[in-house]
């Protein structure tokens, strides 16, 4: 009978933990991009993705915003492109490139708790400094001006 006990409140405690599961990472501090480096610091020094060799607007200049949260572990989870412009192919792209980050907790965040955030990805950009700003605006996310 014990054992039947325990099964039934390790069911209760896997029940629980994953109720409380995505609880947790809404509560997850947002951290725009620019304020990043107080919490994690990107510690790759090459960055690989899986990219297509057909697709639609792969060779147009663009960008895609990939949002993400950074586990205690220093990895990239629940990673999604949420925006692409042009609207495209690149977005798999994007996903990869992201999937492939690596960090380490910095600053304010010795305790490396996790953090959710975006990055954008650009794509053919322009040497001119308007032109590419003006394309990677057009992929900035709402919602991640927290500054502390």
């Amino acid at each position: 009978m014990t054992r039947t006990i325990l099964r039934h409140g390790a069911i209760a405690a896997a029940v629980l933990l994953l109720a409380a599961g995505p609880a947790a990472a809404q509560n997850t501090r947002r951290v725009a991009p620019d304020r990043l480096p107080y919490y994690w610091t990107l510690i790759n020094t090459v960055v690989n993705a899986d990219v297509p060799n057909v697709g639609k607007n792969l060779d147009q200049p663009g960008c895609v915003a990939v949002t993400y949260m950074i586990g205690s572990n220093g990895l990239p989870q629940n990673v999604v492109a949420v925006k692409t412009v042009p609207q495209g192919d690149l977005a798999q792209v994007g996903v990869s490139a992201v999937k492939d980050f690596r960090y380490a907790p910095s600053g304010v965040n010795r305790a490396a708790e996790p953090v959710n955030t975006y990055y954008v990805v650009g794509f053919n950009l322009p040497d001119d400094p308007a032109r590419k700003a003006a394309i990677m605006k057009q992929c900035a996310l709402p919602g991640y001006n927290q500054t502390t």
